[in-house]
């Protein structure tokens, strides 16, 4: 049986809408009414500039999961007209989780970003998969096309406000420290590649790890 949180006893719970609306308070005017149902001029170029996003799926029973996916910008998405664009799906280990869940449960949750900007672009939609299509040639990296490809039908896109970002100070180098924790070869080591020695695992995340991209 889970325990409780040692906490449980002093949390204030927030179990209805009129009791997070008494918290955080209603949306502003431009806020409430930004979401466009389609992709404007603006969204494309949005689009065609950045490299990076998250996509957010659910499976059938609720399970969530958040996939990032990355390539050159202009590689990364394809916009196939104002209602619909897609994503290349690059080889990598095969879990798909993201893709499993849109099997059973199509909506989808994508956030978009260009580094250096504190600001985002969020498209929710409907995504179902495709093992190719002719858009599939465009964004080829490399010479090799995708693996696999998203396309989703956008039903909401919206900017987001870079307060997040200006938070965390995301893009600002003197705050990174990607030593405060283990690398990546630590990581996989103590869960993945048990079997391996430390050593093992940091070569192959070594330099040759990057030519396998593609």
């Amino acid at each position: 049986m889970a325990t409780a949180p040692a906490t449980a006893g002093t949390e204030t719970p927030v179990r209805t809408l009129d009791e997070l609306v008494a918290v955080v308070g209603e949306p502003n005017e431009i806020a409430a009414h930004k979401v466009q149902d389609r992709l404007h001029a603006l969204h494309r170029e949005w689009l065609e500039a950045s490299p990076f996003c998250v996509l957010a799926t659910s499976d059938a029973e609720g399970n969530l999961d958040a996939s990032p996916k990355g390539d050159p910008a202009g590689q990364l998405v394809h916009v196939l007209d104002d209602r619909t664009l897609a994503i290349a799906e690059r080889p990598g280990n095969r879990r798909v989780d993201g893709y499993r869940n849109v099997l059973s449960n199509p909506h989808v949750g994508l956030l978009f970003l260009v580094p250096g900007r504190d600001d985002t672009l969020r498209v929710n939609g409907r995504a179902r998969l495709v093992s190719d299509a002719p858009w599939f040639d465009e964004v080829a990296v490399k010479g090799r096309r995708p693996i696999l490809g998203l396309v989703v039908d956008v039903d909401e896109v919206f900017t987001h406000c870079s307060k997040a970002f200006l938070r965390a100070k995301l893009w600002h180098p003197e705050t990174w420290e990607p030593d405060a924790v283990p690398s990546r070869a630590v990581f996989s080591h103590t869960f993945e590649r048990t079997d391996q020695s430390l050593a093992e695992v940091e070569a192959h995340y070594g330099p040759a790890y990057a030519e396998q991209l593609y």
